[in-house]
């Protein structure tokens, strides 16, 4: 079915108003490692990447941006996280930005988020650019947490409409959104859910923190054969935690996945076969090291004596999704620079090496088991 929603544009890509679907992906090096970026922002291009982003989070990779984007017309995504002032810095040299709701209230605490997005808006309209509000599972807007108390599926879609109705006064229409998470039936509940409220509005469709392959691609194929035939769904992105050299499998998948459901292959909710769910945030540049990608594929084959258990498992690279993210998980391990801090929830168990953490993690798996 074709998308019903307005058409925007990120520079010369047309996303929605029926625009054949688009794929993301994101790069898993540092910006500021100017060479190393732009070899896999060619790389993901070549591999089918409609859209690539990069994640900025100092004046360091601002200027490499500036060099990147000499280099190449791939069109780029940035990721403000929690760096939203340097939008102004960057704008010259991307053709989208992205923020997410939660963060935004990180800096500046005492300024309105709607003069923050009203900055965000002007910079986007000087240098014709796209925007997208990212609402993700793990940072929810604290006001739309407290305003819908566990109702967490509540609060995404209604921080995410909040968000529509502000860049709707502020007369700016060239935007989309996307409603994430890392369970593929929130996903789906989240986007049908707003489909109904914003019909109009273009949708970036993803399961966040998916996974290793072959879950997580099973996964997000799951999710999105729900929605792409009601026509809900602009431009996807198939979210792997793997090595930087295989990023290019989330382009690959992104297309194959399309392709499967043009062709009207479905396949079962995966989840059905196996209670324990692993899950992990996807290869990005603000993953603090490396051996995060092989610990997640450790984890998840240490876990496999434990498949029947109902247990989630939480593996986070980085500062931005290991505190938040891990903490509606029975087990979440967050990846730092040298340490690994091991959570169960919201509460800390300790800190730990990279060379001590799994026999911390299978001694859990056994307690929780007994």
């Amino acid at each position: 079915m074709t998308s019903k929603t307005r058409t925007l544009n990120v520079r010369d890509l047309l996303i929605g108003g029926g625009a054949p679907i688009s794929v993301q992906s994101m790069c898993a090096t540092h910006t500021r490692d100017t060479e190393a970026t732009l070899r896999q922002i060619e790389m993901l291009h070549a591999s089918g990447a409609d859209l690539i982003r990069v994640a900025v989070d100092s004046s360091s990779d601002v200027e490499s941006l500036k060099a990147i984007r000499s280099s190449t017309r791939a069109r780029l995504v940035v990721d403000l996280q929690e760096n939203f002032p340097l939008a102004e810095d960057l704008a010259p040299y991307v053709d989208k930005i992205r923020y997410n709701p939660g963060h935004l209230r990180h800096l500046q605490k005492e300024r309105p988020v709607e003069d923050k997005v009203a900055w965000l808006v002007g910079i986007a309209q000087a240098h014709g650019l796209a925007i997208r509000v990212g609402v993700n599972c793990g940072s929810i807007d604290p006001v739309f947490k407290e305003r819908f108390p566990g109702d967490h599926l509540k609060a995404i879609v209604e921080s995410a409409a909040w968000h529509c109705d502000l860049l709707d006064q502020l007369k700016f229409s060239n935007y989309l959104v996307s409603l994430k998470d890392s369970d593929p039936g929130i996903v789906v509940a989240c986007n049908l859910e707003f489909a109904k409220r914003r019909p109009d509005v273009p949708l970036h469709l993803g399961v966040t923190e998916a996974g290793l392959l072959p879950e997580a691609a099973l996964k997000t194929q799951w999710a999105f054969q729900q929605l792409i035939p009601r026509g809900i769904g602009d431009t996807i992105r198939v979210s792997l935690t793997v090595r930087a050299e295989e990023k290019d499998e989330e382009a690959k998948w992104g297309r194959r996945i399309l392709d499967e459901i043009a062709q009207g292959r479905r396949i079962e909710d995966p989840r059905a076969t196996q209670a324990l769910d692993v899950i992990s945030c996807p290869s990005c540049s603000r993953v603090e090291n490396g051996d995060f990608v092989q610990l997640a594929m450790q984890i998840r084959d240490l876990a496999k004596p434990f498949s029947k258990l109902p247990v989630k498992i939480a593996v986070m690279g980085c500062r931005v999704n290991g505190p938040g993210e891990t903490d509606d998980a029975d087990l979440g391990v967050w990846c730092g620079p040298t340490r690994v801090t091991l959570k169960r929830k919201s509460e800390t168990l300790g800190v730990f090496f990279y060379s001590e953490i799994l026999p911390k993690v299978e001694a859990e798996l056994k307690r929780l088991s007994s």
